[in-house]
C-alpha cells in the first residue's frame, strides 16, 4: 500500500520470516509481543485495555478502527495493556457523541505503537494456520533482519506468568457503578450486600460492575495474595479474575485456590485465567491453543441451550485431565469441543471461561453473575 505523503513506513515481522510493510501510528518505537487477531466488530477500546492482552500485538479483523474515537467510560484499566494495534485502515476523523478524542492520540500519549494498512484477512489467515506467534511491529526505522533477530530471541507465551506484572500492587474497595454507565443491568440485590474477595490476575472494570450489580461488596487483592489474607476478610465468596499468559505458571494463584477449595462450603467463581487456575488447583491440566479464542460470537453449551459469548484467551482446560468424580463439564464451545465452563459436584464452585460480563459483547452469559450470588444467599441461609 503507497503511503500518503505525511505517513511513516512500519514493519511487522513474524518469528517465521513474515515480514508485512505498512504505515505507523501511535508511538514511534518497536514493540514485540505474540501476534494474535480479534474477530469483533465492535469494542477496540475495551480490548486493548482489557488486561489480558498484556504481552500481546492484537490484530482486528474489522477493516477500519477509530472510527468512534476514545471515551473514559469504555477503559478497562487506567491505560492500554497491548503492546502493539495491527489494523486494516485507521479512521482519519472520529465520529460519536460519546468520543473524548481521537484513538491515534490516546494511543500515542500512552506509547502504543500501531501499524496500518496491513492485509488483516490474508494475516488471519497466516496465523490461523501457523498458529499465534511472537513477532514486531516497528515505527522507528529498525530492519527487518534486526526485528526478526529480536523476535526469534523473545521467550513463548507458554509458561510466562504475566498476572504478576499486570495484578493490583495494594487491596482496593469496588462498591460503585460508572456513574456514566448506560448499560447498567441493576438486579434484585438483598438488604445486605454480599462480602466478596476478587483475586486480581487481570481484572477487568466491568466484571466489578457486574458484580456490584448482582449485589456484591467487593474487595480487590493482589495475585500473590495468601489464604491468610483472604479468609481474615471473611468473605462470603471469592472471584477469580481474568488476567494474561500462562496459567499453570501462575503458582501462587493455584496454591491459594488449593487452600479456598479445602476451605468450608466457601463460593468460588472464576473467570477465563481465573477458570483455568480452578481447574488447575482441581486437578486439571492445561494447553496452549493454536491461535486462539478471541471475539464476540463464539456459541457455547452442551444441553440445547446456547450462549454466544465474548472470549479473550489463548489456552484452555483440557477435558480429560478433569476429574470426573468432582468436576461436570457445564458447557463446551461449539467451535472446537473445548471446555467453556465447568462445575464441583459436590461444592459450590464453578468457572466459566468466556466473559459473562461482555464489554464488548452479548449479555447472554451475565446470568452467571446471579448463580454466583445465589451460592452465597443460599450459604447465609
Amino acid at each position: 500500500m503507497s503511503s500518503s505523503p505525511t505517513s511513516q513506513p512500519a514493519l511487522l515481522v513474524l518469528a517465521d520470516g513474515l515480514v508485512l510493510r505498512g504505515e505507523a501510528f501511535g508511538a514511534k518505537a518497536t514493540a514485540l509481543g505474540e501476534v494474535v487477531f480479534n474477530t469483533g466488530m465492535t469494542g477496540y477500546q475495551e480490548v486493548m485495555t482489557d488486561p489480558s492482552y498484556a504481552g500481546q500485538l492484537v490484530t482486528f479483523t474489522y477493516p477500519e478502527l477509530g472510527n468512534t474515537g476514545v471515551n473514559s467510560s469504555d477503559q478497562e484499566a487506567d491505560a492500554p495493556h497491548v503492546r502493539g494495534v495491527i489494523a486494516r485502515q485507521l479512521a482519519p476523523r472520529e465520529s460519536n457523541w460519546r468520543s473524548e478524542g481521537s484513538l491515534e492520540a490516546w494511543l500515542q500519549h500512552h506509547s502504543v505503537v500501531g501499524i496500518s494498512g496491513i492485509d488483516t484477512r490474508s494475516l488471519v489467515r497466516h496465523l490461523r494456520e501457523g498458529g499465534a506467534m511472537n513477532g514486531a511491529i516497528s515505527t522507528d526505522g529498525t530492519t527487518p533482519q534486526q526485528l526478526l533477530e529480536q523476535v526469534r530471541a523473545m521467550p513463548s507465551m507458554a509458561g510466562l506468568n504475566l498476572a504478576k506484572e499486570v495484578s493490583t500492587p495494594e487491596p482496593y474497595s469496588w462498591t460503585s457503578l460508572c456513574p456514566a454507565s448506560f448499560d447498567q443491568r441493576l438486579q434484585d440485590n438483598p438488604a445486605t450486600p454480599y462480602r466478596v474477595v476478587a483475586i486480581d490476575f487481570g481484572i477487568k472494570r466491568a466484571i466489578l460492575e457486574r458484580l456490584v450489580a448482582h449485589g456484591c461488596d467487593v474487595t480487590v487483592l493482589p495475585a500473590d495474595a495468601t489464604p491468610e489474607q483472604v479468609l481474615e476478610r471473611q468473605p462470603e465468596g471469592v472471584f477469580l479474575s481474568n488476567g494474561p499468559g500462562d496459567p499453570s505458571a501462575v503458582s501462587s494463584g493455584i496454591d491459594l485456590a488449593k487452600a479456598l477449595v479445602a476451605h468450608e462450603n466457601l463460593p468460588l467463581f472464576g473467570i477465563c485465567l481465573g477458570h483455568q487456575i480452578l481447574g488447575l488447583a482441581l486437578g486439571g491440566t492445561t494447553f496452549k491453543l493454536g491461535y486462539g479464542h478471541r471475539g464476540l460470537n463464539h456459541p457455547c453449551g452442551t444441553t440445547g441451550v446456547v450462549e454466544i459469548t465474548s472470549q479473550n484467551h489463548g489456552f484452555a482446560l483440557d477435558a480429560d485431565s478433569l476429574p470426573a468424580d468432582q468436576m461436570e463439564v457445564t458447557h463446551l464451545n461449539l467451535n472446537d469441543r473445548t471446555v467453556a465452563a465447568f462445575a464441583h459436584r459436590q461444592k459450590p464452585i464453578f468457572g466459566v471461561q468466556y466473559h459473562p460480563e461482555a464489554s464488548p459483547g452479548p449479555h447472554d452469559a451475565d446470568h452467571h453473575f446471579g448463580r454466583f450470588a445465589a451460592l452465597m444467599s443460599e450459604r447465609r441461609g
